[in-house]
């Protein structure tokens, strides 16, 4: 197989960052599949796992998790594929990632691929959308009945995460949804993706919501800047609300203050279950394989922006260059291998 790898204690713009390479196409064992990929989608994560590698890598560490391709073979407990079927998934960060022509990965964290989308349209959805699931609907615990109506503010609504969390908010749980973009661009975005209202996160968000008579939200979901944010989203949840953050802090913050307010706070990471191999693992196959019945029956679309090419040492850089700029609206996808 081909890969595209990190070596390890270089800056981005080191030209030996990022090498191409060849290796033994795994086999694959237990309940891995062996997947054939066809095109991947870039994140914040591929950089941020890169920025924490800070000494030479042999073999160079593949990256990236997050891909739509075709079941080539399978391990001898595989029960939910078999060869020859087109899949979509995140896959595992304690795990070789998706910058590759071929990847096993636990068939517990793999969807069937909607059928109404081409692989690159597939690929920029999984890792967003079990990220936005899980925050929505097992950390914030919203109830698509009970909660229908109810208001939430996502902030970084016009990134991976927020682009598909505006949808599912909307499309299956029925919400007022307040979303954060800072760009004529990215609000019209958001709009266009079922938000009824924008606010600019750089400004005052309080006096924004004041302005257009919009009460307190009963759930914030932060996507961005948790640290500059922590002391706004306390202040603007409503009481007994929920706050779900998948961004980390590098500030120590005093969660008293939401005491009051009877108020809670969340963390969502979607590796979790792959990484602890959780018991419930297998609740990210059904949820993917729910997001891509939502495709099919056109509730929700694809977050594709930009396809910027084929998976190349070149490519993967420019991803990585362009994310780390943080003013991405959508999702970024590559297609085939170079």
């Amino acid at each position: 197989m081909r890969a595209i790898g990190y070596t390890g204690g270089r800056p981005l713009d080191d030209p030996n960052a990022f090498v191409a390479f060849e290796q033994d196409t795994p086999v694959p064992m237990g309940r891995d599949l062996l997947i054939r990929i066809e095109a991947v989608s870039v994140n914040p994560v591929d950089f941020k796992v890169r920025e924490g590698i800070a000494v030479p890598q042999d073999p160079p560490r593949i990256l990236g998790w997050d891909a739509a391709g075709v079941v080539e073979a399978v391990g001898d407990q595989v029960e939910l594929f078999q060869p020859g079927a087109r899949v979509f998934y995140a896959g595992d960060i304690t795990r070789a990632g998706s910058d590759a022509t071929h990847q096993l990965v636990d068939e517990r964290i793999v969807g069937q691929h909607p059928k109404n989308l081409g692989f690159v349209e597939a690929a920029a959805l999984p890792l967003t959308a079990i990220t936005a699931w899980e925050a929505l609907f097992s950390r914030l615990k919203i109830d698509p009945e009970a909660d229908a109506g109810k208001r939430i503010l996502i902030i970084g609504g016009a990134g991976g995460v927020g682009s598909i969390a505006i949808q599912l908010a909307k499309s299956v749980a029925g919400m007022e949804i307040i979303a954060t973009a800072s760009r004529e661009e990215s609000q019209a975005w958001c709009a266009s993706l079922g938000a009824d209202h924008t606010i600019d996160h750089f400004e005052d968000m309080a006096a924004q919501l004041k302005q257009k008579g919009i009460g307190a939200p009963d759930y914030i979901l932060c996507l961005s800047h948790a640290d500059q944010h922590f002391l706004t989203t306390v202040n603007l949840i409503a009481p007994q609300g929920m706050i779900c953050s998948i961004v980390g802090t590098k500030q120590k913050h005093d969660l008293d203050l939401l005491k009051s307010k009877s108020a809670g706070f969340v963390w969502e990471f979607m590796f979790t279950r792959s990484m602890y191999q959780t018991a419930d693992m297998i609740e990210q196959h059904r949820l993917l394989n729910e997001i891509a019945r939502l495709l099919e029956e056109g509730e929700i679309r694809t977050t594709l922006k930009q396809l910027l090419g084929p998976v190349s040492v070149e490519n993967v850089r420019e991803a990585h260059r362009l994310l780390e700029q943080g003013h991405c609206v959508g999702k970024l996808v590559l297609e085939g291998f170079e």
